[in-house]
């Protein structure tokens, strides 16, 4: 088991550089192997999800080589399999990509049900649903997915609910579909451009990614190419939080501000400074913040991601608070753990009510999901004194090198390896 040993109370101050967005180059993978020819994928985050998925892309057959820790090539011409293993895919969500692509590509694909943090229910109904518009025939058993097609055809797809997964699916598979199909209540997050930029790139034509409409005429073949992929939107808003909740002084670098307008404007309003620049964002606070309402939305509202982070800057901040969950009904595991620092927080259906306390105590803090881990690492770094935060391979999913770009800051943060039944204190 790894764990974070932590001292808190300081100020953190510096700089951090913002690592590629997992959740694109999670899409941006998957299309990848579409391509018949050499893929080139700069800006590429090393964090476990990642690399899972570029175990399950190699072990059916597609040729990767890591040119160095964030560069990566893909050659899909060698696949020679379109079942993706169950070993595989029960470990992050996002391996459900590769039905998309392979049933763009093949025609055929099947993968076992997706994995990934336990924060609610997210069916995937409405990546079927897309892919049986295209023609496909779509079925469940024992635990996998199955899509084949022997002729994919363009139409006309509205998607009940807003789904980032699904806009990316469907948009692979039908980026090699014959004709125009229009996909109707899409999401809208930079990552879905982010993935529609990638596959254009390819020689796909997609248009409208980012807007509520997205149109895609198929193509018979994709070529290869190289692609950077954008800044972690996520990560940066991370870093930002964690600023305004130490009182500290952080400049992000490579960021793209306008995905980050949500989060920004939230801080702002409880009492932050942020300064925004071409590629970087400073975020400095001096004083106890005061409460606020935050209530999730889709792009370009603020993100269910941050929800967890907000919520460590709440639970300090001067008057009352309120948080509205309205995208994943278990997003507020990580309630019970503020509690053990002394959280005045009171959770019913999706609103979470938050009474500030001036001073939190540490705590031995035990990760629930991706999120709520950087959401307590975030409070045990504002809370004077030894902290324990456990079971960070679910932080470890989405952010790469956290502790190396806290310590960096000031941060006096250890990860360790504890065998069960033994804790070693390195401080002690």
């Amino acid at each position: 088991m790894e764990q974070y040993v932590i001292y808190g109370g300081k100020s953190l101050a510096g700089e951090v550089t913002i690592s590629g967005a997992k959740n694109a180059a999670l899409g941006i993978l998957a299309g990848a192997i579409m391509c018949d020819e050499t893929v080139t994928i700069e800006n590429l985050p090393d964090v476990s999800d990642i690399n899972v998925l570029l175990e399950a892309i190699s072990a059916i057959g597609a040729v990767v080589e890591r040119v160095d820790r964030h560069t990566v090539r893909i050659n899909g011409s060698t696949i020679h399999s379109e079942l993706v293993d169950y070993d595989y895919i029960q470990k992050i969500r996002a391996s459900y990509y590769l039905l998309g692509a392979l049933l763009g590509k093949r025609g055929n694909a099947t993968v076992a049900l997706p994995g990934g943090c336990d924060i609610g229910a997210r069916p995937i109904d409405q990546h079927l649903k897309g892919f049986r518009a295209l023609g496909a025939t779509v079925t469940t058993e024992n635990g996998f997915v199955h899509a084949k097609a022997n002729h994919l055809k363009g139409s006309h797809i509205f998607l009940d609910i807003v789904s980032v997964g699904a806009t990316i699916n469907i948009m692979m598979a039908a980026a090699m579909a014959e004709g125009q199909t229009i996909i109707e209540n899409v999401a809208k997050e930079p990552h879905i451009v982010d993935v529609a930029n990638f596959l254009n790139s390819l020689g796909a034509n997609i248009k409208g990614a980012g807007t509520d409409v997205i149109r895609i005429r198929g193509v018979q073949k994709l070529h290869g190419n190289t692609y950077s992929i954008i800044p972690d939107q996520i990560e940066a808003g991370t870093f930002m939080c964690l600023a305004a909740a130490t009182r500290g002084d952080i400049l992000l670098k490579n960021v793209i501000p306008k995905h980050l307008e949500a989060i920004s404007a939230k801080l702002v309003e409880v009492g932050a400074e942020v300064n925004e620049y071409d590629d970087s964002v400073r975020v400095c606070c001096s004083h106890r913040l005061t409460g606020s309402t935050v209530k999730t939305r889709v792009y370009p509202g603020f993100p269910t991601d941050m929800q967890p982070q907000m919520a460590a800057i709440l639970m300090l901040a001067e008057g009352t608070s309120y948080i509205h969950e309205t995208i994943f009904e278990s997003r507020f595991k990580y309630v019970g753990e503020l509690r053990k620092m002394g959280a005045v927080i009171k959770v019913e259906s999706s609103v979470a009510m938050i009474e500030g306390i001036e001073k939190s105590s540490p705590a031995i803090l035990k990760t629930p999901d991706l999120r709520a881990g950087a959401a307590l690492t975030i409070a045990a770094l504002a809370t004077e004194g030894k902290s324990t935060v456990t079971d960070i391979e679910y932080i470890e999913r989405g952010y790469e090198n956290f502790d190396e770009k806290l310590r960096a800051l000031g941060a006096t943060i250890e990860r360790q390896t504890v065998t069960p039944g033994r804790r070693k204190n390195k401080f002690a």
